[in-house]
């Protein structure tokens, strides 16, 4: 093997590992990932995981005497709504020095993403190279 070779090779071993371990923490950082919401009245407090699933949920005592059902409800889920989009945000922040150039991170990450959206379309091979892998 070349020196050249050897270097190239080496530099690409480099590159990747270096890419890997940015991946591997930015990984461990998303599992650690949680926000809380919180009512301007202080009667509701959500804290949502890195899915944006709920992990705790606590209400002041007060809530049940000030809120009707449905209010409490509402309130509930508007939290819960704020804490998700906080994760989502901050995973957004962590996630996108890893999205390929070019690229836009909903189309990655987002509501619509899928794997044609960010892989190379597939080659159409002329008809001589065609016959040439039969």
């Amino acid at each position: 093997m070349s020196d050249e070779f050897r270097l190239a090779i080496e530099e690409l071993a480099g590159e990747y590992n270096r890419q890997a371990a940015q991946v591997r923490e930015a990984y461990a950082k998303l599992t650690e990932l949680s926000a809380v919401g919180r009512s301007a009245d202080g009667m509701v407090t959500v804290t949502v995981g890195p899915r944006g699933q709920v992990c705790d949920l606590r209400l002041d005592p007060r809530a049940y005497r000030k809120l009707s059902p449905s209010e409490l409800a509402s309130s509930i889920m508007e939290q819960i709504g704020v804490a998700t989009a906080e994760v989502a945000e901050r995973t957004k922040e962590l996630m996108a020095p890893l999205v390929p150039a070019g690229l836009a991170y909903e189309d990655v990450f987002g509501e619509g993403a899928s794997l044609e959206s960010f892989l190379p379309q597939p080659l159409e091979l002329l008809p001589d190279e065609r016959r040439a892998r039969e």
